[in-house]
């Protein structure tokens, strides 16, 4: 431990929590991309194919969800 020295300890500290940090801002703009896609599709005037599936199974979704807490 200590031949590696107190710089090179904060230095591997740094280095980790910028590798974190980078990575997680990576995600959050992959996230916030698929998002605003999901916004537009909504918002288009002719839905996708896709699109009319996905909602199809969520309003059978919240059917069974509805029937279940009857």
């Amino acid at each position: 431990m200590t031949d590696f020295g107190p710089a090179a300890l904060v230095g591997l500290c740094i280095g980790f929590l910028w590798g974190i940090g980078c990575s997680l801002a990576i995600l959050y703009s992959i996230y916030l991309g698929g998002y605003r896609k999901a916004v537009e599709d909504s918002l288009a005037p002719v839905k996708s194919k896709c699109w009319r599936q996905t909602l199809k199974k969520i309003e059978e979704r919240r059917a069974q969800a509805a029937a279940a807490a009857e």
